[in-house]
C-alpha cells in the first residue's frame, strides 16, 4: 500500500469495507485534481480487483439461487402408474414451498426482483401457482407475486398482463384458505396503489365488491386489511366515490359498523370518512333516516370516551359527526 507524506508518518488509507465504500472511493478519485493523484499500488490494485468481484458476486450468486428455485417449481414427476404413458404430475410439494419460500426472501430486493421476471418466474406463478390444488403454495405464490410488484412498474405490468388480477381476486374472493386470501389481498394492493393500469383492471373486474365481501368475511385479518385499503384507494382516487356510493357501499360500511365492536371498525370508520369528505352525495346517504347513523356515532362516542385504544376511532366518529349532521350541507366539502 502507498504511504502518504514525507517519511511515513500519516498513517496508511484504509480500504474501503464494502460497495458503497468502493463507489466513494471511485467518486473521490473522479474529483480530485490530476496533481491529486497517486500511482496506486500493485496491493492495493489487487485488493481493489477482488473486493469488485466479491461485492458483484453476490448478486450473481443470488440469481443463480432464483435459477435453482425455478428449476424446482418447473419440475415434473411421472405420474401414475409410471411408465411412457403416465401423465406428468406436479414435483414435491415440501422442496417447492421452500423453493417460493426463498423466492420471496431474494424478491425483496427490487433488483432480484426484475431479474425474477427476466427469468419468466412471473408466468409460471401465473400459470401454475396461483391455481395449484395445495393451499400453502398458493399462498405462498400470491405472496410472491405482491413482493415482486411492489413499486417496480416493469414488475406490475408483466403481472397484469398475465391476468394475475383476475386469478387474485378470485382468490380473496373464493379460496377455502384462509392464508390464501390473506395473501392474495396483499398482492391486489401491490398491482393497484400507484398503479393506474392496475387500478383500471381492478375496476373492470368489480374488485370493490370483491373488497366489500372481504370486510364481512369472518376473518379478523382480512377485514382490516380489506377496509385499510378501500380507505386508501379513497383517498387516492376520490374519483371513485361516485360508483361506490351508487353500489350502495356507505349503507354496506354502516351496517358493519352495527356489527360487534372491534378495532376492525376503525378502518371503517375510517374508509367512510374518506367516501363523505368532499362529497355531498356521499353526506346525504348518511344522512338517510333509515340508516339512523347519527344516533350510532353519538352511542359509539360515548362508548369511546376515556378508552385510550380507541382513539383514532374515537376522532373518525366526531369527523363524521361534524361532516355529516353538523355543518350546513353546502360546507360540508370544506371539512379536511
Amino acid at each position: 500500500m502507498a504511504e502518504g507524506g514525507a517519511g511515513g508518518n500519516q498513517p496508511p488509507r484504509e480500504h474501503p469495507q464494502n460497495l458503497q465504500g468502493l463507489l466513494q472511493m471511485a467518486i473521490t478519485a473522479g474529483n480530485a485534481e490530476p496533481g491529486q493523484l497517486e500511482p496506486m499500488s500493485d496491493e492495493r490494485r489487487q485488493w481493489l480487483q477482488e473486493a469488485m468481484a466479491q461485492a458483484f458476486r453476490g448478486q450473481l450468486e443470488e440469481v443463480e439461487q432464483m435459477k435453482e428455485c425455478l428449476r424446482v417449481l418447473e419440475a415434473m414427476t411421472p405420474g401414475g402408474d409410471g411408465g411412457e404413458t403416465s401423465e406428468p404430475t406436479e414435483g414435491d410439494p415440501s422442496r417447492q414451498a421452500r423453493a417460493l419460500e426463498l423466492l420471496a426472501e431474494l424478491c425483496e430486493n427490487l433488483d432480484n426482483a426484475a431479474d425474477f421476471c427476466k427469468l419468466d418466474g412471473m408466468r409460471l406463478l401465473a400459470h401454475r401457482y396461483l391455481e395449484h390444488p395445495v393451499p400453502e403454495l398458493r399462498w405462498r405464490a400470491a405472496h410472491l407475486v405482491g413482493t415482486c410488484a411492489q413499486n417496480v412498474p416493469r414488475v406490475q405490468e408483466q403481472a397484469l398482463a398475465l391476468g394475475c388480477m383476475r386469478k387474485l381476486l378470485r382468490l380473496l374472493d373464493h379460496d377455502s384458505t384462509e392464508a390464501v386470501r390473506i395473501k392474495a389481498l396483499f398482492a391486489v394492493s401491490c398491482l393497484v396503489r400507484a398503479q393506474e393500469a392496475g387500478l383500471q383492471q381492478f375496476l373492470r373486474l368489480d374488485g370493490f365488491s370483491v373488497l366489500m365481501r372481504a370486510m364481512q368475511s369472518p376473518i379478523q385479518k382480512l377485514k382490516v386489511k380489506s377496509a385499510f385499503l378501500l380507505q386508501n384507494l379513497l383517498l387516492d382516487h376520490p374519483e371513485h366515490k361516485e360508483t361506490l356510493c351508487s353500489m350502495g357501499m356507505v349503507q354496506q360500511l354502516v351496517a358493519l359498523i352495527r356489527t360487534e365492536h372491534s378495532p376492525f371498525h376503525e378502518h371503517v370508520l375510517g374508509a367512510l370518512c374518506s367516501l363523505v369528505t368532499d362529497f355531498p352525495p356521499g353526506v346525504r346517504a348518511c344522512q338517510e333516516p333509515q340508516l339512523a347513523l347519527e344516533e350510532l356515532l353519538r352511542d359509539r362516542c360515548q362508548l369511546l370516551q376515556q378508552q385510550e385504544e380507541f382513539q383514532e376511532e374515537l376522532e373518525f366518529c366526531e369527523r363524521l359527526q361534524r361532516i355529516c349532521f353538523q355543518m350546513p350541507p353546502e360546507d360540508s366539502s370544506m371539512d379536511r
